[in-house]
């Protein structure tokens, strides 16, 4: 039954550059500027940060998206000013910041992605746990053609995605990757056809909305920070969240759930 999303209230109402709706234990958040294929500008960086960080106890996952024709076409250039080495630093550390409350913050995020995803759109697609490609969706990275760099966190999360050596090809040549390609990559999850990304991202998210919220939270903390540990210290810090994680009563009830027979074995989809 497709999930009935209604208006957020409150602080997230006024963020006018994003259309936040909720229904039960998800939350969609829509980049709102069709005008600028959702290019993103310093407004757009803060209230997806404020978005994040502010979204009610009662959400368990979200689901990311581009209003209009495109996911997001990237840094709105027209709004980029000319800033001293000190200020670029900080310019570049506000996008981190947002980013990192997307990836670190409470609850997975699903994108699902449409059209232009392209230089900081990527870079907030590569934020997320979970990517959607509609067979419209195409990858580039043209900082490279423009004279500038990624500053959105994508030199750090990208390669993770899909390779140094694709990235390098995407910013050296200003290739642009189909959805296909991507997928192949690494950049998306899932493909599927044009206009059922939306129903695919609301699916994930109810799945990921019925997990225990530390087991959730295990994975999307401990994951990526394990990925960058040496082994010995991976694997230690692995026991550590195995621990923790067995100890919490939501996940002893569905161990015991299990056990007697009243939750589903896993099955080939």
């Amino acid at each position: 039954m497709p999930l009935t999303f209604a208006p957020a209230a409150g602080l997230l109402a006024s963020l006018d550059l994003l259309r936040i709706e909720i229904a039960q234990a998800v939350a969609h958040v829509r980049l709102n500027r069709p005008a600028k294929r959702n290019a993103v500008n310093d407004t757009l960086v803060a209230q997806l940060h404020t978005c994040f960080v502010n979204l009610p106890e009662a959400v368990h996952a979200v689901v990311l998206t581009g209003e209009g024709q495109h996911f997001c076409a990237g840094l709105d250039l027209s709004e980029l000013s000319e800033r001293s080495v000190a200020e670029g630093v900080l310019h570049s550390r506000t996008w981190h910041a947002a980013m990192d409350a997307i990836q670190f913050g409470r609850v997975p995020v699903v994108a699902v992605l449409h059209g232009a995803v392209v230089g900081g759109g990527l870079e907030i697609a590569s934020s997320c746990h979970i990517r959607v490609a509609e067979a419209s969706a195409y990858y580039g990275l043209p900082e490279g053609q423009r004279g500038i760099f990624v500053g959105g966190g994508g030199s750090a999360r990208v390669p993770r995605l899909a390779g140094v050596a694709t990235m390098t090809d995407m910013m050296l040549t200003g290739r642009v990757l189909d959805a296909q390609e991507g997928y192949q990559k690494g950049l998306s999850q899932y493909v599927v056809a044009d206009g059922a990304g939306f129903a695919k991202g609301c699916e994930l998210a109810e799945k990921i909305a019925g997990n225990a919220p530390l087991s959730n939270f295990s994975v999307m903390q401990a994951l990526p920070r394990i990925a960058d540990l040496s082994q010995p210290d991976g694997l230690f810090v692995e026991s550590l969240m195995a621990a923790i994680a067995q100890g919490d009563d939501a996940a002893k009830q569905r161990v015991r759930a299990f056990l007697e027979k009243r939750a589903g074995k896993v099955e080939k989809s």
